[in-house]
């Protein structure tokens, strides 16, 4: 990675750590706690912005799988299966947050309403997707595999989407009253550190995925018997 690069990396990593620090000190001594649930409603504002960039992962995979199928480009591969680790992250904190919250305030880590279902049928797809390809041992057939299975996978995201709002849950509210100006700001603050980690960590696993198959294919032109030897570029 050139100096340039490095610094770019560097600055973005730092506004990413000062912005999950503002937020954070806003959460504990700005916002008030909500009436009805107490200060466990808090995680709300983590919880959420883990929620949408799980599906702004989920659609990036999606993207990448198209990608693929359209270009055969390794990058689109590298970048679906980078995206496919952080939904996988991100749905995990959903997940982990959302049966805090629960149990806390309504006293049930769990119910299989179609929200939560849904929910956890999406974690699940993801960790697969990524098992599966552990489990092919071509390159190219397990690109391919991956490919169509991310488009696949995506389906469950509308439907988490609109069984949070359409279907009546009995454990969880389908929304959250904020009504003073510090909750609604907190909300909005906490989106902008989620997302640059979402970002960011995203960048991060191609940049890592795309020098490993570079050093594969290195490895592999230095073995060849062929006089030149050289490893091609990434395609």
């Amino acid at each position: 990675m050139s100096l340039q690069r490095r610094m770019v990396a560097g600055g973005f990593w730092m506004a990413t750590a000062a912005s999950l620090v503002a937020a954070l000190a806003i959460l504990l001594f700005v916002t008030p706690n909500e009436e009805s649930m107490g200060p466990i409603q808090k995680v709300f504002y983590i919880h959420l912005p883990m929620a949408i960039n799980t599906f702004v992962a989920c659609l990036v995979v999606f993207a990448a799988s198209v990608g693929y199928l359209v270009q055969r480009q390794t990058w689109w591969d590298d970048l679906g299966v980078a995206a496919a680790k952080v939904a996988v992250l991100l749905a995990t904190g959903v997940l982990a947050t959302g049966m805090l919250w629960g149990k806390c305030a309504w006293g049930a880590w769990w119910s299989w309403t179609p929200r939560l279902t849904f929910s956890l049928m999406l974690w699940l797809l993801y960790v697969v997707y990524l098992m599966m390809r552990a489990s092919v041992e071509s390159p190219q057939r397990r690109a391919v595999v991956s490919a169509v299975y991310g488009v696949i996978a995506f389906l469950d995201v509308p439907l988490v989407w609109l069984s949070a709002r359409l279907i009546p849950d009995p454990v969880h509210p389908a929304s959250i009253t904020l009504g003073e100006w510090s909750m609604k700001l907190t909300l909005g603050l906490w989106f902008v550190p989620v997302t640059l980690l979402t970002v960011g960590l995203i960048g991060w696993r191609y940049s890592l995925n795309r020098w490993q198959r570079q050093a594969v294919m290195d490895a592999e032109a230095a073995d060849s018997p062929e006089p030149h030897g050289a490893a091609r570029n990434l395609v």
